[in-house]
């Protein structure tokens, strides 16, 4: 078996492969650092799953996490992620994710969830089960839920601190292109200006 770790730091790397070798004794490594890095892995080998992070030096992982199904749709990926469950993975799971979890997970449920997306199922805690139906049944939105991907995307950048000129220049579009993006964001989730998108960012963990 040939698993794909994807995250850009080292130490969490060697951790994952420590709890997995565990488990699958006899599985082959590949490491990735980067969003590139990943996508070139991908793309060259036959990978029995991917362990991805969502937030990585480079494109994001949901861009990486798109472009893997595009070209290896059957491929599983599980993301592994800082950011809480109900923020991101609904999010990752419509974009076609096999599973989310956040790294503060027990070593064992790590294992669990590989032999489970590796049988062809999809893995979520019992948490975010509880939470997807209660969300279902009251048929309530976040207000990030909202946004499209590019949209999300934005939202995170703007959030960070980076200039309209900045984060065109890091997503090859040009600066009308991020101003309506923008513009859209604010509509969605009705809100006035920069400052209240990154306080509703902060607040709700939606960056580092």
């Amino acid at each position: 078996m040939r698993i794909l770790l994807a995250d850009d730091h080292a130490v969490v790397r060697h951790g994952l492969k420590q709890i997995l070798t565990d488990a699958f004794k006899r599985a082959t490594y590949g490491e990735a650092r980067n969003a590139q890095e990943a996508l070139d892995l991908i793309w060259k080998q036959d990978w029995d799953v991917v362990v991805l992070d969502i937030t990585m030096p480079g494109r994001s992982g949901l861009d990486v996490l798109r472009e893997i199904k595009k070209s290896k749709p059957r491929l599983p990926v599980l993301v592994l992620s800082m950011h809480p469950e109900n923020q991101f993975a609904v999010r990752v799971l419509k974009s076609g994710a096999s599973g989310y979890m956040t790294k503060e997970s027990a070593p064992d449920e790590l294992v669990g969830a590989v032999k489970k997306v590796l049988a062809g199922g999809r893995y979520v805690s019992n948490a975010l089960a509880e939470n997807l139906a209660a969300s279902l049944s009251v048929n309530q939105k976040a207000p990030q839920e909202k946004l499209s991907d590019r949209e999300f995307q934005v939202l995170r950048l703007i959030a960070s601190g980076k200039m309209i000129t900045d984060i065109a220049r890091e997503l090859s579009l040009s600066v009308k292109t991020i101003s309506t993006y923008r513009s859209r964001i604010l509509e969605k989730m009705d809100m006035k200006n920069n400052a209240e998108l990154m306080h509703y960012a902060i607040q709700h963990r939606l960056v580092e």
